[in-house]
């Protein structure tokens, strides 16, 4: 129902109420059969679910599967369940790291209730009682006044002054100025946005001036507030980048793993002419095998650790990730969605231009004609447009708390909306004088005079048509201006009333005003450009000031144009999906906007960030690929749902958080390249000794390659410093594999190198010594040539010894894998344990040899592509 398109006898008659109220028998009677004035909750997956669905993963299965048949062959012949134990000590601490998240909706929605008003005033029986919020019912009538916070949505039916701040709904930091009349819709108009609604007041908001009577609309759910609840608990989070590549580089492993199993099965039963109990466990075993080299058990860890990582760096950078797989996804954001009040801009309206004779004058004027005060500590309290002009005067020099000392306040007509000015008389050298401020239109066309050489000279057609040319000109820059004039009493005004008051006047002046943008965000856009990142502006402020502040910003260039939300509501969805390219601000915009202009992006295959303060940012910051919340201005329902917050609330720390971003992807695939290289590796090698049938090695020392001797060096290839040029580089694509820009072929040719040099290893080994030498060795060889091949991937592309910088935290990691790997084979109870050997220097000597020669093939390898790409 539109009731602010509906008369109040109407609304009255519709809701079944009166200015009386409702009887406290109606009103339960209603409160039984609509419920309560609360927003739900959504639901909730307990801990013990949450562990379940990190057992899901595909990966995971193989390897419980592969423990269950480890287990089962281990008891069958009597032998040790260290692989078992091994195996789902791997599986158990992966899914307690994936535990870790965060039950967003459901602190949203909990902020949400915190922001309702506890208690409030409503006429019941024509008596006026105070009652728990929450009891609230549609009908009720409801008394606000300065301070309180509106409990439910309602329509206006009285109105004194009434101004309300609803910028954690709207995005506009201008409290409105409300009516009681009906609203006119527009014939362009199929819709009048939120800010619009005048005649309505919200859930959410608050009152910051004057007093009003609303019949109650709608409570709870069904309250603007509530829409937005439900938005938040409706919302799809999806996967990040990353996750959507893990994912399928989990289903492909998965798919090799079976492959190759069927393969090993299909030549053993060729080998030994059918179907028996010896051969079924042997490919068992070799499944266990397989299923163990071919998963990275520590990639998980590893990432989860790297992206630890960088969420400390960017802690230290004034941004807190409240989702860890959220740091990469900023990395390769495409757009930045930013709301303008707060995030853009200041959030606190500031006078940036005058016209006048004096602007000491003219500041002394409006700071005693305003309801804002200066506080001893020199802030200033009160309606923000009224601060801003107190604020203008303390600046140069004028303070309102001495200006009051000397001329205190004897009379005034309140500011009202529909004379759209306000006037205060002062006792002054024994007489009085009154000021008047308010709309330009209206104020100038009460003047009869203006100011001189500081005396008051008749108006001219001249002057004033210079007057009306500055407003212009403020309004041509989507500045807000108010008109102060003046007037002259030789004794104290025996009427106070406006029509008594407010003729006659001598102008002073126009003061303009905007919420200024952040000094740092021009240059912050300008590097989120150069890095090939797009913002996008969306505002619940007028086309006009977002259209100025866009430019300044220079968000609005070339052939980007504005819309607003009226408009955007105007388009189908196929109209937009061909125009929302070609926009880039958004004004006068409502929630469900939002959501609307962050999904085309992403539908479109763009990484999508969202930031925003209020509460009408939450729905889109939830449903983008990354949400940015701000840290001091958010509402906490939006910094619930946010995967960052911004400490200092300074767009310019995203960019600071896109480079920290962009380094932790290049690091994790670094990473993948690196563990990835492994497992190929172990694949190839145990695949080639089954088929020539004879065992390299065992399931308990690919785990302990695959979470010793690579995880550690894994790890510090996390911390890898960023290569030059991170942020003049396009962002990568979101379809982009895993192995893009030829990172699988590179995994593709190190697995076979290492391959092959452990295979050479072994048969070394097995001619010096028999088979347990050539197993001994072939595991030295594998570990030392991942250890050395570490470094090799410092960069995919430039040599390890160009590098301008080194990496002491992966020559430590080296140094104790290195350790690790002599000690597991050289201490007899290790080795027993593991069912290795001693081995001869000898020995030693040619395995640690052949590991090294990693290092030497990449670099050849690396020279010849680099020549190539250029």
């Amino acid at each position: 129902m539109k009731y602010y398109l509906e008369n109040i006898d109407t609304v009255l008659s519709k809701t079944e109420s009166s200015r009386e109220g409702l009887s406290p028998e109606e009103a339960e009677r209603r409160l039984l059969q609509n419920g309560r004035n609360k927003l739900k909750e959504g639901k909730k997956d307990s801990l013990i679910v949450r562990f379940f669905k990190q057992l899901a993963d595909p990966m995971i299965i193989i390897l419980l599967v592969a423990a269950l048949i480890s287990g089962v062959l281990a008891f069958i012949e009597n032998e040790s369940f260290t692989d078992v134990i091994i195996i789902l000590a791997v599986v158990l601490f992966n899914a307690v790291l994936g535990v870790y998240q965060e039950s967003k909706a459901e602190k949203a929605i909990e902020a949400l209730q915190e922001m309702a008003a506890a208690t409030s005033k409503v006429i019941r029986g024509g008596k006026l009682v105070h009652i728990k919020s929450e009891e609230l019912v549609v009908g009720d009538i409801v008394v606000l006044e300065a301070g309180d916070a509106v409990p439910a949505d309602g329509r206006l039916i009285e109105n004194a002054s009434l101004k309300i701040e609803e910028a954690a709904l709207t995005g506009e930091s201008v409290p409105v100025n409300k009516f009681i009349d009906i609203i006119n819709l527009k014939e362009s108009s199929k819709e009048v946005p939120l800010g619009d609604r005048a005649n309505m007041v919200y859930m959410g908001s608050t009152v910051v001036y004057g007093r009003g009577v609303a019949v109650i609309t709608a409570t709870g759910m069904e309250t603007e507030m509530g829409k937005i609840a439900d938005a938040l608990v409706q919302a799809e989070e999806g996967q990040t980048p990353l996750q959507r590549k893990l994912s399928q580089l989990s289903k492909m492993l998965t798919w090799l793993v079976l492959g190759i199993c069927v393969i090993i099965f299909g030549v053993q039963l060729v080998r030994a002419g059918g179907i028996s109990f010896d051969v079924i466990m042997d490919s068992f075993m070799v499944a266990v095998s397989l299923a163990v080299a071919a998963i990275p058990e520590g990639l998980a860890a590893v990432v989860t650790v790297v992206l630890s990582m960088g969420v400390s760096n960017m802690s230290k950078r004034n941004a807190i990730i409240r989702k860890l797989t959220a740091v990469e996804t900023l990395g390769c954001a495409q757009i930045i969605c930013s709301d303008k009040t707060g995030t853009l801009t200041q959030n606190k309206m500031t006078v940036v231009d005058s016209f006048c004779e004096n602007d000491e004058l003219l500041a002394s004027a409006m700071s005693l004609c305003s309801d804002a005060e200066l506080n001893s500590d020199g802030t200033v309290e009160g309606e923000p447009t009224e601060a801003a002009l107190v604020e203008w005067a303390k600046k140069i020099g004028v303070s309102k708390i001495e200006l009051k000392e000397k001329m205190p306040r004897s009379g005034e007509a309140p500011f009202d909306s529909g004379r759209k000015m306000m006037s205060s008389v002062h006792p002054a050298d024994g007489k009085f004088i009154q000021y008047t401020k308010g709309a330009p239109d209206v104020v100038i066309a009460l003047c009869t005079h203006y100011l001189k050489d500081g005396k008051a000279v008749p108006m001219t057609e001249e002057y004033r048509e210079e007057i009306l040319r500055a407003n212009k000109g403020f309004a041509d820059r989507a500045l807000r201006v108010l008109a102060c004039g003046t007037r002259k009493w030789d004794a104290e005004p025996s009427s106070y009333e406006p029509e008594s008051l407010e003729h006659d006047l001598c102008f002073i002046g126009l003061a303009a005003m905007i919420d200024p943008v952040r000094p740092e965000v021009k240059v912050a856009i300008e590097k989120c450009r150069s890095a090939g990142i797009r913002p996008i502006m969306i505002t619940g402020d007028h086309v006009d000031t977002a259209v100025a502040i866009a430019k300044e910003l220079g968000i609005l260039e070339g052939e980007a144009r504005a819309i607003t939300g009226s408009e955007l509501n105007e388009m189908s969805d196929e109209e937009f999906q061909k125009e929302f390219m070609n926009i880039s601000v958004y004004a006068r915009v409502q929630p469900e906007h939002k959501t609307r202009i962050v999904t085309a992006w992403k539908k479109a295959g763009y990484i999508t960030a969202m930031t925003g303060d209020g509460v009408n940012d939450a729905p889109s910051i939830k449903a983008a690929d990354i949400g940015v919340g701000m840290g001091i201005t958010g509402t906490d329902v939006t910094k619930n749902v946010a995967d960052m917050v911004l400490t200092d609330d300074n767009f310019a720390t995203i960019v600071g958080a896109v480079e920290e971003g962009r380094r932790i992807y290049d690091n994790i695939r670094k990473s993948i390249q690196f563990l990835l290289g492994s497992n190929i590796s172990e694949v190839i090698s145990i695949f080639v000794a089954t088929l020539c049938g004879f065992t390299i090695l065992h399931p308990v020392h690919l785990l302990w390659i695959n979470l010793v001797t690579d995880s550690f060096p894994a790890l510090a290839l996390g911390v890898e410093k960023a290569e030059p040029g991170i942020m003049e580089r396009k962002p990568r694509s979101a379809k982009d594999g895993v192995f893009a820009g030829g990172l699988g072929v590179d995994v593709a040719y190190q697995g076979i190198m290492v391959s092959a040099l452990v295979l050479i290893s072994y048969f070394i080994g097995n001619m010096m010594g028999g088979a347990d030498h050539g197993i001994t060795m072939a595991f030295l060889t594998m570990s030392m040539a991942e250890i050395f091949h570490s470094f090799n991937m410092r960069s995919q592309r430039k040599s390890i010894f160009s590098l301008g910088h080194g990496n002491k935290v992966l020559v430590i990691a080296a140094v104790g894998s290195l350790l690790a790997t002599t000690l597991v084979c050289e201490v007899p109870f290790l080795a027993s344990a593991f069912g290795f050997v001693g081995v001869s220097i000898v020995e030693y000597a040619i395995a640690a040899g052949l590991g090294i020669c990693v290092i030497p093939i990449v670099e050849i390898v690396k020279f010849f592509q680099r020549k190539f790409a250029k």
